[in-house]
């Protein structure tokens, strides 16, 4: 389908990127706290088999990642669609509740990881520290892996979209370091806020690439389909009001062309293409005005009350603004 491909020939840079910043900064935070609390109790002996399990972590979501870019090239078209929807998908619900257990777990995550570290080190074998680095790392790391590789389908195989994780990734393992140093004051409370709200509307926009993928190997009615609503005169699919609700709902193409600067801004920012179907607006809407608000509420809900308990806040959380420990 020379159109939608065409659609898909963009530049993603600067979603990958924030994308590879979130993730990999949540990721070296959490490892920070770790290393940090090991070091106070001297035991760094332990360090090792912490950084074995976050090795193995990073390893497994490499091979996610070559096995879903990869394994792909075998597969008819049909076959890469649903799977590529069904990832999508499973992307999205990776996202969601992440960032929701964060706004949840955020202030007890320092002494939850620290506890752990308690427990592998006096009753746990020489695998409980392997498995508290794994564990830790992992569940990042796959998120990450998903959302990406979405990310890049979405928009074709552009280099340029993996360039803009690796350049996320290396700067939020170097500002994880610097903040674990104590020579960058960040505050990460408005970081994770800020860059959470973002992952909603990038979350769903792959939504929307997810549903377009179905819709291509027809395991949803649209456009591809026999549901497709049909003009009379030409045999086309309808555009607009008319189309409702298996056909395209717009489509600006002549005015943004598909693969230009804008519609690449706009795809990696916001989900849009030049032309998308009724049953994708109708999704990303859907999923913008549900998550999106319980999102906004639960970001007010964290705000502090009274001085008193932006102190106890602060004391408690696991990311302080002077450093992850």
């Amino acid at each position: 389908m020379p159109y939608l491909s065409s659609q898909r020939e963009s530049s993603p840079v600067l979603a990958t990127f924030l994308i590879g910043l979130r993730e990999g900064l949540e990721a070296a935070l959490v490892v920070g706290i770790l290393v940090a609390y090991l070091r106070r109790l001297d035991r760094r002996d332990a360090l090792p088999r912490l950084w074995a399990g976050v090795g193995l972590a990073v390893a497994l979501a490499l091979v996610i990642g070559a096995v879903l870019t990869f394994g792909a090239y075998e597969l008819t078209f049909t076959a890469q669609e649903l799977i590529g929807g069904g990832l999508s998908l499973l992307a999205v619900a990776m996202v969601t509740w992440m960032i929701f257990w964060m706004q949840r777990a955020g202030r007890t995550m320092k002494a939850t990881l620290e506890g752990g570290v308690d427990r592998a080190l006096t009753a746990g074998g020489i695998w409980a520290l392997v498995a508290i680095g794994f564990v830790s790392v992992a569940r990042e790391g796959i998120e990450t892996t998903l959302l990406l590789w979405s990310m890049v389908q979405s928009f074709g195989d552009a280099p340029s979209a993996l360039l803009g994780a690796l350049l996320g990734l290396t700067a939020a393992v170097l500002l994880g370091w610097l903040i674990a140093r104590g020579a960058l004051r960040l505050d990460l409370r408005r970081f994770f806020a800020w860059t959470g709200g973002f992952l909603v509307i990038v979350a769903a926009g792959v939504l929307a690439y997810a549903v377009m993928d179905l819709q291509e190997a027809g395991a949803l009615p649209g456009p591809f389909t026999a549901a497709a609503p049909l003009d009379p005169a030409t045999g086309a699919v309808l555009v607009g009001a008319a189309a409702l609700p298996f056909g395209w709902a717009f489509d600006v193409s002549a005015a943004i062309a598909p693969g230009s600067p804008l519609a690449a801004i706009l795809q990696a920012t916001v989900g849009f293409m030049p032309a998308m179907t009724w049953l994708q607006v109708i999704v990303w809407a859907l999923y913008l005005a549900v998550v999106g608000t319980l999102y906004v509420r639960g970001i007010r809900g964290q705000r502090p009350r009274a001085p008193r308990d932006a102190a106890v806040a602060a004391a408690s959380s696991p990311l302080p603004q002077q450093g992850a420990a």
